[in-house]
């Protein structure tokens, strides 16, 4: 096993988490991720707390959304509600052998699979916000990702390990570091009363008074590196062009232009892939309002990737 692997592991467990003895912990993640859910493992029970681990696959998942029954798209998946229910900790663990597997799935189909979480998410929230519920999600290197990003798997372990700090002597001063710096970030911003992002193709005003900014310092992504908070939902008044694609279930949407009035987008287009972006922008009632303005400060991330994960944390970005 790669070494930084098991040093990932152990930042996760201590310093993200802070995972405790007797806590209950549930470790979700695709098949290609079990290296990383090993060492997590390892981790939890040298913790003296209790693991639960939930391998997924794709092709299943393929299955389900090709085949599936409106009933069927529409039934809870009862393993989550149990997590959501019980777990003191949960970790989600991405990567997969084939990004674009579900590229050819409807996107009507995928929506009716995200609404048969809603209620398990209000109540995963709900737990959060009362401070019986953590968890955090990270990025394990795999082959298909690295394909996205144009990199050799080598090349993308780098990328990865570093964005995460892992490079360093010492990982977790690193990150409470970041979290210091951010801190003062956050508390500038959380002065202002209005966002006026102006940019080739983008001039679009948000109001931000009253709200809270959010220190994305490693604690709930890993890796980390944004500051972020939700608008007032019917400010967005403006346009805005987005120079990376959006990437969506393995669809990629290129050159994306926007256009908000009172909040909501009026007016959409794309060089490639503009019928799903409408699609999306459909799903429900909150799909065409802004529910996030972020700022990427991980100036370690240095690359478009094609996961928003690192994406959206590049530093000196804004992401919507």
């Amino acid at each position: 096993m790669d070494p930084r692997t098991e040093a990932m592991a152990k930042v996760l467990a201590r310093y993200s988490l802070k995972i405790s003895e007797g806590e209950k912990v549930f470790l979700q993640g695709e098949v290609d991720t079990l290296p990383l859910m090993r060492a997590l493992c390892k981790e939890v029970v040298d913790l003296g707390a209790h693991p639960t681990t939930m391998i997924t696959d794709l092709a299943i998942k393929e299955i389900l959304l090709k085949h599936g029954s409106e009933a069927q798209l529409a039934m809870e998946q009862p393993v989550f509600r149990l997590a959501a229910e019980t777990a003191d900790v949960f970790i989600s663990l991405w990567g997969e052998s084939n990004t674009k597997a579900l590229s050819n799935v409807d996107v009507s189909k995928i929506g009716a699979r995200v609404k048969s979480s809603a209620a398990i998410m209000e109540l995963f929230d709900e737990r959060e916000k009362q401070g019986k519920l953590r968890w955090c999600g990270t990025q394990f290197p795999t082959s298909a990702s690295a394909q996205d990003a144009s990199m050799s798997l080598r090349e993308y372990e780098d990328f990865v390990y570093g964005a995460c700090l892992l490079d360093k002597v010492d990982p977790v001063a690193a990150w409470k570091e970041v979290a210091e710096t951010q801190e003062a970030l956050c508390g500038m911003l959380d002065q202002k009363k209005e966002l006026h992002i102006v940019s080739e193709g983008t001039d679009l005003i948000l109001r931000v008074e009253g709200r809270k900014w959010i220190n994305c310092c490693g604690l709930q992504n890993f890796p980390d590196g944004e500051v972020f908070t939700s608008p007032v939902e019917d400010s967005a008044e403006g346009h805005i062009r987005f120079s990376f694609p959006g990437v969506s279930y393995g669809r990629e949407v290129e050159d994306i232009r926007l256009v908000f009035e009172k909040g909501k987008v009026v007016e959409a287009k794309a060089t490639k892939g503009e019928d799903i972006l409408k699609q999306l922008l459909t799903v429900d009632e909150g799909a065409s309002r802004v529910g996030e303005i972020g700022i990427g400060t991980n100036y370690g991330i240095g690359k478009f990737t094609r996961n928003m994960l690192f994406d959206e944390k590049i530093g000196g970005t804004v992401h919507l």
